[in-house]
């Protein structure tokens, strides 16, 4: 099922709306409060367990009527060194040290609709003990044990070196888990472990493997790594007796690109088995930060595992849901967390499983995704009419053949799409013909290439390219595909301390003539599924199977689908310390690309194509989306990860 929404439009759900909660209790007067909860860790190696702070705002009347409610929990290390939201909010207290000020609209649309909104430090932040580990043991454990205190399994303390003890009793049990970047992140670190208690998270732009933020397939996405993170992050006391954990993350993390244990520790998907909660994610298809490789990989893990789940894909980059489609998201959040946490027959399970931004504001739903009929499909790489230029078609790979590139640093996925139909030396383009019906891709695809380096080290970049115009999203600016305006719009209830009302945000768009949609990377060492890099052989064939990041995308009729191999990705790789020439072997090369409708979906749009290439100076000729060097993403780690 594909259904076209009205750009501004929100949910109606198959209920009556009533069912929902209201906001009968007051903000004014809710219960503010804040606990230390025992880890159990002892991660910075006091001889004294850890204790993490949470910040606590719930409604005074169930309270007041013996009534337990719910929670809403965000856990972060984000709380006093970089903010939250688009407005880069803090926790703030008063001189006594109670909080006032809860980042985001969580607290000020929910506490009067009946729930507690809980903010936990990671431990290493803000006001908690320990050490932060990025994304290992003292992370989720930071978030897991205070869902074991609202449960009555864990103990909390009223201040954080005392020993008055603080109890739960308002808490029903029932935890909700929300939070983008790193905040997504422990949201699915926890439910990956299955802890008793979690009903549902709410995961926006999180990771499902630390390795493949930091790597993909051995290729380095970042000069730094993990221990940089933490130092971004941490408390200052905790920098001043952090520094084993900082050196253990280095050690742990080589920049060789290896799989090591540290990363397996931090591989949310591969538990995907034990996850009990729902999941709804949202996420950029255009996300350049958290790429969209981690949840690809963790929406089909948890599909295999049978849990229940949502997910809206934006144009955007690295943007919350509540900054390009504000109120379609509340409402929808809203009626999520009244059914999974609150028990409300609203309907919202059996909504549409995917909402799709196809075009700025404009969405279409999917009942399934990816949808019904979308098939792994083999699509064959042969040679053109010159070198660099080959061709894309549903027929097999040639018996024989190769093209050669030689790895330029300099040119990145933008420079390959605009130059696709002339023969430069960096990148090889395989395109279709024009295109006479609409062929749409969801979900990951794969090349797999045998390439022989002159050098003992070579990168590889596959990417799909949609060659025709349209307006996007200009998810490579600074506010990725969004623009901040100077209005402001009211979710909830305010106080003097913490305010509901939010600048505005309209879309930021840009027109193109050719759209990148998915892209892979790899180190053609690690061509062994093991991840243990080696040297090249120079001359030797190595087959590789590079994995291309989860999209949904639509290549309209009269556009052309390409797909571009190359070396490095300027300013979203590392380049390698060799700048290698690569023949591609195209009688041993393929790609498998997640079409709807499979083989004959592509067959029919490529009748009356011709199959070829066009001619150079077409359509992907023209002025493109372009981006600078590497200076596009943020250098601090920690600002690009929120």
């Amino acid at each position: 099922m594909l259904a076209l929404l009205a750009p501004a439009a929100a949910h109606a759900g198959p209920g009556p709306r009533d069912t929902g909660t209201q906001p009968v209790d007051s903000y004014a007067h809710a219960i503010r409060q804040s606990v230390w909860v025992d880890t159990g860790l002892d991660s910075d190696h006091d001889g004294k367990h850890d204790r993490v702070a949470a910040d606590i705002i719930r409604p005074s009347e169930p309270a007041a009527a013996g009534q337990r409610v719910p929670v809403i929990m965000d856990a972060s290390p984000y709380y006093s060194c970089c903010g939250r939201g688009n407005e880069s909010q803090i926790k703030t207290y008063d001189k006594s040290g109670n909080p006032v000020g809860f980042p985001l609209y969580y607290d000020n649309y929910f506490v009067p609709r009946g729930y507690a909104v809980v903010l936990v430090d990671l431990a290493g932040t803000d006001r908690s003990d320990g050490c932060i580990d990025v994304g290992g043991p003292s992370d989720i454990t930071s978030a897991k044990a205070v869902i074991d205190w609202l449960n009555g399994r864990a103990t909390a303390y009223s201040t954080r070196t005392g020993s008055t003890t603080a109890t739960a009793s308002w808490s029903n049990g029932s935890v909700g888990m929300i939070g983008k970047s790193w905040d997504g992140t422990i949201a699915n670190g926890v439910a990956a472990t299955g802890v008793a208690g979690l009903k549902t998270i709410v995961d926006i732009s999180g990771i499902s493997s630390w390795y493949d933020y930091y790597f993909a397939q051995g290729a380095a996405l970042y000069d730094g790594g993990p221990d940089e993170l933490a130092s971004e992050v941490e408390s200052s006391g905790a920098q001043s007796h952090c520094s084993a954990e900082e050196q253990a993350l280095r050690d742990g993390a080589p920049r060789n690109g290896d799989w090591t244990s540290a990363w397996q520790q931090r591989d949310y998907y591969a538990d995907a088995a034990k996850v009990k909660a729902s999941v709804f994610v949202a996420q950029g298809m255009q996300d350049l930060n958290v790429r969209t490789k981690n949840f690809g990989q963790w929406w089909d893990a948890l599909a295999a595992n049978g849990v229940q789940r949502k997910i809206w894909l934006s144009q955007t980059s690295h943007v919350d849901p509540f900054d390009y489609r504000r109120s379609a998201w509340v409402d929808t959040l809203h009626q999520w967390f009244d059914h999974y946490l609150k028990g409300v027959d609203n309907g919202v399970q059996n909504q549409p499983m995917a909402d799709i931004e196809r075009t700025p504001d404009h969405w279409t739903t999917d009942a399934a995704w990816p949808p019904a009929g979308t098939t792994a499909t083999r699509v064959g790489l042969a040679p053109g009419s010159a070198n660099g230029l080959g061709t894309l078609s549903a027929a097999p790979p040639p018996a024989s053949g190769t093209e050669t590139y030689t790895d330029n640093p300099a040119q990145s996925e933008d420079d390959w799409a605009a130059q696709a139909d002339q023969a430069t030396s960096d990148k090889v383009a395989f395109t279709t013909g024009v295109l006479s019906s609409d062929l749409r891709l969801s979900g990951g695809g794969s090349v797999t290439l045998t390439a022989s380096a002159s050098t003992t080290s070579a990168h590889l970049s596959a990417v799909l390219v949609d060659l025709g115009p349209a307006t996007i999203r200009d998810y490579e600016a600074a506010e990725e595909g969004i623009t901040t305006l100077t209005t402001r719009s009211c979710w909830g209830e305010s106080t003097s301390g913490d305010s509901a009302c939010y600048l505005d945000t309209a879309a930021d768009t840009e027109n193109v003539q050719q759209t990148v949609f998915s892209r892979g990377w790899a180190d053609l060492g690690h061509y062994d599924p093991s991840l243990h890099g080696v040297p090249l052989t120079p001359g030797k064939p190595y087959t590789i199977t590079v994995q291309l990041a989860s999209s949904d995308h639509v290549v309209p009729a009269g556009h052309r689908l390409a797909l571009i191999v190359a070396g490095t990705d300027n300013g979203l790789i590392v380049a390698p310390d060799t700048k290698p020439s690569i023949s591609i072997d195209l009688s041993r090369s393929s790609a498998d690309l997640p079409l709807v409708g499979g083989l004959p979906a592509l067959a029919h749009a490529l009748h009356g194509a011709g199959g070829g290439h066009h001619p150079a100076g077409g359509t992907a000729g023209a002025t493109g989306h372009g981006r600078g060097p590497a200076a596009a993403l943020p250098t601090s780690q920690a600002a690009r990860l929120r």
